[in-house]
């Protein structure tokens, strides 16, 4: 780890964050010869490893695991990186062109330089000033507990999804899962596998078949351009960015998470947690809704994929659609958590961004960012890796690096312009 100490106190660029998002606009402010540094509070891409399950793999496949200069060079494209893999992976990036990295660094403070173009920063390693900032820190930033939590009784461990590691971790008896976005499904399914007792209340994220027609879905979306789309296109407009990701999981070689399957072998389902103190939970009576709308979702995919193959005249093997598996016999509105023999609960409800440090005026009146395709309205102040921060595919590692590039070619005819002036 560098010397904090011979960190020069003035930066052309200043990037905040170290996993892919913050290397990526190094890469290409690098090959510009735009003088920056990297700042990172923990260690290059540690998220990927300290953030994750121990089981945990990517849901997209390899192939899709590409960054400007760099993509996966093993010999499973197809398949689906484990934790420990795409943390080597982000880290190897980070060597391969030697990017500027400041590790255990963190910034407290972005503020503008007052009386001339430019910005300040209070460190753990000191202060800094630069021309210009790109916050690449992400918009996962504080786990969601409800105040729920606060009423329940202290002989229930509680835990947020980005706490749980493995079942081992967590006291004998039943678990109750609340969420069933991408981490809750595969953390319920994690836990289930172990033979673990699994109660999973089940909320309104959708859901997607791993493969369809001979390939993996994500291969047919890719093809389509689904992870294209600007966000000012789709739909609902900018609402697009408060989705929650289609639960699928990549593990054991990707398959669907189907949680009907799941209800036949014992895992237990439940409606939406609407309240409750002590041991008695309040459930909303919405499960049979949230499974069906979840297959709907799955089966739209479906119908875009058939009449792609048609339009192209595509050869593809056909196969039946989804039949359910299983039904609710009836919807129950409450769940007494010592009578199930629960005794954990996780929370896997999402995350809010956090960007209390940054004291520019670049967010609305709740807080988001206000930006176009990561350039904000101040010059100079910039963000990147924003869940559909221009697409759907921001998020993804193929995403993120035609963001970079954008943002690079913003911050460098800004410092031409500037130079000019």
């Amino acid at each position: 780890m560098p010397e904090h100490a011979s960190t020069p106190t003035h930066h052309a660029v200043v990037v905040i964050g170290g996993g892919q998002a913050g290397l990526s606009i190094s890469w290409h402010l690098t090959r510009l010869g735009v003088e920056h540094v990297v700042l990172d509070r923990e260690t290059t891409g540690h998220e990927w490893k300290t953030g994750r399950w121990e089981n945990f793999t990517l849901v997209t496949p390899n192939w899709q695991c590409r960054l400007p200069g760099y993509a996966y060079a093993g010999d499973d494209p197809d398949g689906f990186m484990p934790r420990e893999d795409v943390h080597d992976f982000v880290r190897g990036y980070a060597a391969s062109f030697g990017a500027p990295v400041r590790e255990g660094v963190e910034v407290t403070s972005l503020r503008q330089e007052p009386g001339r173009p430019g910005f300040a920063l209070t460190t753990t390693a000191g202060e800094l000033t630069a021309d210009q900032v790109v916050v690449a820190t992400g918009g996962y930033h504080l786990p969601i507990i409800p105040t729920l939590a606060e009423r329940l009784p202290a002989d229930v461990h509680q835990l947020h999804s980005s706490e749980y590691k493995s079942n081992a971790q967590l006291p004998g008896g039943a678990v109750l899962v609340v969420g069933s976005g991408q981490s809750g499904a595969q953390i319920a399914e994690d836990m289930h596998l172990e033979g673990r007792q699994v109660h999973l209340a089940v909320g309104s994220a959708p859901r997607v078949a791993r493969f369809y027609r001979g390939r993996d879905c994500v291969a047919w979306l890719d093809d389509l351009g689904t992870y294209d789309v600007p966000v000012q296109a789709q739909p609902n407009g900018l609402a697009a960015r408060d989705k929650t990701n289609h639960y699928v999981t990549g593990r054991d070689g990707g398959r669907d998470i189907d949680l009907r399957a799941f209800a036949t072998q014992g895992m237990q389902l439940h409606g939406r947690v609407v309240g409750g103190s002590g041991h008695q939970l309040q459930l909303a009576p919405s499960l049979q809704h949230s499974l069906d709308a979840a297959d709907a979702v799955m089966e739209s995919i479906k119908d875009l994929i058939d009449a792609h193959v048609e339009r192209q005249g595509i050869t593809a093997p056909t196969e039946p659609r989804y039949t359910a598996v299983w039904r609710p016999e009836a919807e129950h509105t409450e769940l007494d958590l010592a009578a199930a023999g629960i005794t954990s609960v996780v929370w896997s409800i999402g995350y809010r961004a956090d960007y209390r440090w940054v004291r520019v005026g670049v967010f609305d009146g709740l807080g988001a960012v206000r930006h176009e395709r990561g350039v904000t309205g101040v010059p100079g102040l910039y963000f990147l890796g924003l869940p559909w921060l221009h697409t759907w595919g921001s998020g993804r590692f193929a995403g993120i690096a035609r963001d970079a590039e954008h943002l690079a070619d913003a911050l460098a005819s800004l410092a031409a312009a500037r130079t000019a002036a």
